[in-house]
């Protein structure tokens, strides 16, 4: 993505991201093999992925230092904003039909690509350069990036039972059945519209860096609480903290990035904190499924994202301690 936009420039890589997203999800429709299913998915995988990387970074970059923490929540809501639509309109599309749910998405998903082609494309104003007077943790050492970097990577393994395994978990393990499981994803998806709020929140009292710790700490305990308590308030809790935390983070981690590095390098170091965030991610889910078909349960898993977390809640405070000094 960085190299992408240092050849072509920001507005033509997030323009061309926006329209093959677009196109792979009305390519999805189309039942024509695992391999046209299976291209189509990956190209969709990176374009999301270069969005996250290049278009964070260019807001973030062209606002002011105290307006970042209200701008970082913006642009996350519509990670929550999906999730709650998935959790709702998808199920009730899918008994429809397949090809009919890509194409629903699709169009939504063309709205969206086109207003912001037009209405924000357009409008993307250049980037300042940095200044001493409104970048002064520019020169904090290395060691506080890759704390940061590590903890957002942790992070990834941390919330993969509930992003992969959680539905199942509640409707066949716990014996709840689907219609039970889809409303916990639903209050995950309501957690998750309100969790850039809340973080941007946090952050304009607290800064980034205290901020992300606590919702580290925070979310290692909403990672526990189903391996405390089946009950459904422990299962109602956990589904809306852990969806609230799961882009509350990403929200966090970005606006923490963007207070120790210059605007110009912005967009290379969340590149590198997104590349470790997805091959985690990535890992972990094999790692995981794995482990299932190995353990038969799922609860160990849940044990296991909470060591991960807990491992990220350490490298945070450690980043934000080496930070101060």
């Amino acid at each position: 993505a960085h190299r992408a936009t240092l050849v072509w420039g920001v507005h033509t890589v997030l323009a061309a991201c926006l329209a093959i997203t677009v196109a792979s999800l009305y390519a999805c429709a189309l039942e024509w093999g695992v391999l046209w299913y299976g291209f189509w998915r990956l190209a969709c995988g990176i374009t999301g992925a270069m969005l996250v990387v290049v278009g964070v970074p260019a807001a973030l970059s062209r606002v002011p230092l105290k307006a970042r923490a209200y701008t970082s929540s913006l642009v996350f809501t519509g990670i929550g904003l999906g999730i709650m639509a998935s959790g709702t309109v998808v199920p009730w599309l899918a008994g429809v039909g397949v090809a009919v749910t890509w194409l629903a998405l699709a169009l939504v998903a063309s709205v969206l690509a086109g207003w912001a082609w037009l209405a924000v494309l357009g409008r993307l104003p250049p980037l300042e350069r940095s200044t001493r007077e409104d970048h002064i943790d520019a020169r904090l050492p290395t060691l506080a990036l890759c704390l940061v970097i590590a903890a957002y990577s942790l992070d990834a393994m941390g919330f993969v039972p509930h992003t992969l395994f959680w539905v199942d978990y509640i409707a066949r393990e716990l014996g709840e059945g689907l219609a039970t499981g889809s409303g916990y994803w639903v209050v995950f998806g309501l957690g998750a519209m309100c969790g850039p709020v809340v973080a941007g929140t946090l952050a304009a009292r607290l800064r980034f860096q205290p901020s992300l710790a606590l919702a580290l700490t925070v979310k290692t305990i909403a990672v526990c609480l189903p391996v405390l308590s089946t009950d459904w308030p422990a299962l109602a809790l956990s589904s809306f903290l852990v969806g609230m935390l799961v882009p509350g983070v990403v929200t966090l981690t970005s606006g923490t990035l963007s207070t120790l590095v210059a605007p110009e390098r912005q967009q290379q170091v969340w590149g590198w904190a997104t590349l470790g965030f997805a091959l985690t991610q990535a890992v972990a889910a094999y790692g995981m499924s794995w482990g299932y078909e190995q353990l038969g349960s799922y609860r160990p898993l849940f044990t296991i994202a909470a060591v991960a977390l807990a491992m990220a809640s350490i490298s945070a405070i450690a980043a934000v301690r080496k930070a101060s000094r």
